[in-house]
């Protein structure tokens, strides 16, 4: 595939992609101590993208979602990958999905509570990673329950515990992996939402550039990339989201 020169400054006009990256869904992203460099399904498709345009990568890594959208919308980065919510829909252009999540309840095992429908109701406590896509979508929904924030969404059920809160509201598989090392707690069964994560760059890119990762997206989903990534990476509960 030919990339005009003015496709490539719209993405790098630094000469190099810059890629937002939020390690606070680990499900796309994450870090080992020993490595300098994050590793996940998102750094896959930023690779695979850059190397699309013939430029190079840096990754400009947040610990929470929120950050990492306002870097993509103050132009410290050139692409993000996000959660698709109309608050953020403001000065960023998304894709199409390519992975499709859950957003799932946790509670302690002598809860009352046995389904998600039982949450919105006063006195009730959730809380939520600040700025997380579930952030965004539980403060439209929830009417009669109070929220509290986190500062970021790992760290989400210690403050559940610390503060002795009814409910934790997370992405399903952290949520599973927090079960295995706090015994006496419980998923309410189902989801209270799906989290549709997306690439998104920032609209003062342009039309074109906007419809250029759009087709991106839409390739890797068709190729197998993005499958083959999940798989890569050992991610269980994610899907490919289907072709827009």
């Amino acid at each position: 595939m030919t990339i005009s020169s003015e496709l490539r400054q719209a993405f790098a006009p630094t000469g190099t992609l810059r890629a937002s990256i939020n390690l606070g869904n680990p499900i796309l992203a994450n870090r080992k101590p020993e490595v300098p460099e994050p590793f996940g399904v998102s750094i896959d498709l930023a690779r695979a993208f850059a190397e699309r345009l013939g430029v190079g990568v840096e990754f400009v890594v947040f610990d929470a979602a929120g950050k990492s959208v306002e870097a993509l919308r103050g132009e410290q980065a050139d692409i993000g990958f996000f959660a698709i919510d109309p608050l953020r829909g403001e000065g960023i252009s998304f894709t199409s999905p390519y992975v499709l999540i859950e957003g799932s309840y946790m509670v302690s095992q002598n809860s009352p509570l046995q389904n998600n429908e039982e949450v919105d109701r006063a006195g009730i406590r959730v809380t939520v990673g600040k700025g997380s896509a579930y952030d965004l979508f539980l403060s439209r929904e929830l009417k009669a329950a109070e929220i509290v924030r986190a500062p970021t969404s790992p760290a989400v059920v210690g403050v559940f515990i610390e503060q002795g809160l009814e409910v934790a509201a997370g992405v399903k598989q952290q949520l599973e992996a927090d079960l295995l090392r706090l015994p006496g707690h419980r998923l309410l069964p189902g989801r209270f939402m799906v989290i549709q994560q997306a690439m998104g760059t920032p609209k003062s890119r342009g039309n074109e550039a906007a419809e250029f990762l759009t087709q991106f997206v839409e390739d890797m989903k068709a190729s197998g990339f993005v499958a083959q990534a999940l798989q890569r990476h050992g991610i269980q509960g994610a899907s490919v989201a289907p072709a827009a």
